[in-house]
């Protein structure tokens, strides 16, 4: 009998040592005073003493991962309040055949590469390259995903917070000038013609430079400022002579068998760019990365699933697939800047310096982001 309640107090004080051992962590301390407790009611046997010991053993485990749980969620938040913001709103613009923007979004690459930042990311349907720079300005944007070269140099001209990023396309075939009348084949053939399209636009460049190989200006036609859509549909009415469109709507006048007086290969560069303001290329260098790993990841999707990428931008413009596989050609989505589109600028500049777009000369070269 003295021998047994030896055994039952050797018990009692292993299992009491066993619960002091975890005494780092809270639920195990609060589980070794409910065994103490336990014990000085009832007999505890050795078995028991064990079963105690192992639980005990298995609260520490729980309460250290519980930590390192805690300690995962604050690192989290460190990455966030780096980046200083919690949202971010691209402008969504799908015409002429904005294929990058079309894949982003549907296969939410901005998205999933911001998310662990803790950013959250938005759209903005804004066509006017004026009213997107506007945007940028006023900080309702914060990304131009797809800005034309023209909207850039203008709002720098007038003194905003502008820089390019990267490069988004080049597409000059994509420009065109059609017309019903197949005799109007040189510059000379357009003196005095009625011809239409968005002013301060690569259609706006494209007709005076065409003109320029003439040596004529906008001076020696009726020229008037209107929309793309505005100037298929005034050139189907027979209003127009000559209606400068792009893209799809192009690419429709050619089905329909209209005459196409001239492209912009050889005369324009038709660029496009990614830009944002210097403020927030300066603020946020951990956004900067994440978003040219996005966009390296969009131009890896577009070669890797042709296919796909061509069905996506068919459902997207309401297009059939034979339509963007004939105009995708057309377009150079490469992402690095080069010597000829530096060169592409700045003959941008001077033409708007000459139209009377801008008032003063410009160095484009004050736009890149180097």
């Amino acid at each position: 009998m003295k021998k047994r309640l030896t055994a039952l107090s050797l018990a009692v004080c292993l299992a009491t040592v066993a619960f002091s051992g975890c005494s780092g962590s809270r639920n195990g301390a609060a589980a070794g005073g409910a065994a103490e407790t336990t014990a000085a009611v009832e007999p505890t046997t050795a078995a028991e003493a064990k079963d105690e010991t192992t639980a005990a053993a298995a609260a520490e485990t729980a309460a250290e991962v519980d930590n390192k749980n805690q300690d995962g969620a604050e690192g989290a938040k460190v990455e966030t309040a780096q980046s200083g913001i919690d949202k971010l709103v691209f402008t969504y613009v799908t015409s002429p055949l904005n294929v990058p923007t079309i894949i982003e979004k549907d296969q939410e690459i901005f998205a999933k590469a911001l998310e662990p930042m803790g950013i959250s990311v938005e759209y903005a349907e804004i066509t006017s390259g004026a009213d997107q720079t506007q945007a940028l300005a006023s900080g309702d944007v914060q990304v131009l995903y797809a800005v034309g070269a023209t909207s850039v140099i203008l709002s720098a001209a007038n003194g905003a917070d502008i820089k390019v990023l990267n490069m988004y396309s080049r597409s000059p075939k994509a420009f065109c000038m059609y017309s019903t009348d197949d005799t109007l084949t040189t510059p000379e053939s357009l003196r005095g013609k009625t011809i239409a399209g968005p002013t301060g636009t690569n259609l706006h460049e494209l007709l005076v430079a065409y003109l320029a190989t003439g040596g004529m200006t906008l001076d020696d036609v009726n020229y008037l400022n209107m929309s793309i859509p505005d100037a298929k549909a005034a050139l189907d009415g027979g209003s127009l002579d000559v209606a400068l469109i792009a893209g799809a709507t192009a690419y429709q006048a050619q089905r329909q068998g209209y005459h196409l007086v001239a492209d912009g290969d050889g005369l324009i560069k038709a660029i496009i760019a990614v830009a944002v303001t210097q403020k927030f290329y300066d603020e946020n260098p951990d956004v900067i990365e994440k978003l040219a790993e996005a966009q390296a990841q969009i131009a890896a999707y577009m070669e890797e699933n042709p296919d796909e990428t061509i069905g996506a931008v068919a459902a997207a413009l309401d297009l059939d697939e034979e339509a963007v596989r004939e105009m995708y050609p057309y377009y150079d989505f490469s992402l690095e800047l080069s010597e000829d589109d530096i060169d592409g600028f700045q003959k941008t500049a001077d033409f708007m310096l000459e139209s009377g777009m801008i008032e003063g000369a410009l160095d484009v070269e004050t736009l890149f982001i180097r």
